[in-house]
C-alpha cells in the first residue's frame, strides 16, 4: 500500500519497535496528527481472550473524563412521561412507534445512539435486524435500555463510550481528538484502560492484555507499553 508524503514523514517520527509509556505515546500521536482537520484519536487494545466464548466476553461502558470531542445524536424511543423526560434531557429525537416506522419504512438512521425503555423493547425488537448490524440496537449492558432516560441521555452527551471485543479480540475505542492535547488524551486512555482491566473475565487465562496501539485518523500507530 502506497503511503502519502505526510504519512511517511509522520511515521518517521515513531521509533520502530519501541513501546512508549502512555503520556509519551499520546504526545507522539498529537505530534504526528498532521492532517488539516481535527483528527480523532483511537485506542486499539488486543486481549488474550476468545470472543467466541460467552464467558470470555469483554464489554462495558464508561464516561470518559474529557468526553470524545464528538457530539452524538441520540434517539430515545419512549412514551408518556419518559418521552417528556428524554426531551428535557436533550435527546435529539424522541418518539414511539412513529420512530420505529420511520426507521423501518424510510431507512432512517440519522442518529448515533438509540435509547429505549424496557416497556418499548417489544416494539424495538421488530427492527432489531435493521439496528443490529449498524451497532444501534439498545442493550441493557450498555445502559441504553433503561427507565432512567435522563441519566442515559446525559451520559451519552457527556462522552460515554461503549467498549466491546471484535471478532479478532481487539477493542477499538475513540478516546478524543488531537486538539485535546496529550494530557487529556492520557487521562481518557487511563480511564478506559482501568475499566477494561476491571472487566477481565474470570475465564480468561494467561496474559490478559496482549498489545496496545494508539493512532490518529490519518497518522501512524504508536505502540504503548502494557502496564498491569
Amino acid at each position: 500500500m502506497k503511503r502519502g508524503k505526510r504519512y511517511v514523514a509522520a511515521a518517521a517520527a515513531v521509533e520502530s519497535g519501541k513501546t512508549y509509556d502512555v503520556a509519551e505515546a499520546m504526545k507522539t500521536v498529537v505530534e504526528t496528527a498532521t492532517a488539516k482537520f481535527d483528527e480523532s484519536v483511537e485506542a486499539h487494545i488486543k486481549l488474550g481472550v476468545d470472543s467466541r466464548h460467552a464467558d470470555q466476553q469483554v464489554r462495558g461502558v464508561i464516561v470518559l473524563p474529557h468526553g470524545t470531542g464528538k457530539t452524538l445524536k441520540v434517539l430515545v424511543i419512549a412514551k408518556g412521561v419518559k418521552a417528556d423526560e428524554a426531551q428535557a434531557a436533550g435527546a435529539d429525537y424522541v418518539g414511539g412507534e412513529d420512530m420505529i416506522n420511520k426507521i423501518k419504512n424510510e431507512n432512517w438512521f440519522d442518529f448515533d445512539v438509540c435509547v429505549t425503555t424496557p416497556d418499548m423493547m417489544g416494539l424495538v425488537g421488530r427492527i432489531g435486524k435493521l439496528l443490529g448490524p449498524k451497532g444501534l440496537m439498545p442493550n441493557p449492558k450498555s445502559g441504553t435500555v433503561t427507565m432512567d432516560v435522563t441519566k442515559a441521555v446525559g451520559e451519552i452527551k457527556a462522552g460515554k463510550v461503549e467498549y466491546r471485543l471484535d471478532k479478532t479480540n481487539i477493542i477499538h475505542v475513540a478516546i478524543g481528538k488531537k486538539s485535546f492535547g496529550a494530557e487529556k488524551l492520557t487521562e481518557n486512555f487511563n480511564a478506559l484502560y482501568e475499566a477494561i482491566l476491571k472487566a477481565k473475565p474470570a475465564a480468561a487465562k494467561g496474559q490478559y492484555v496482549r498489545s496496545i496501539t494508539v493512532a490518529s485518523t490519518m497518522g501512524p500507530g504508536v505502540k504503548v507499553a502494557i502496564k498491569a
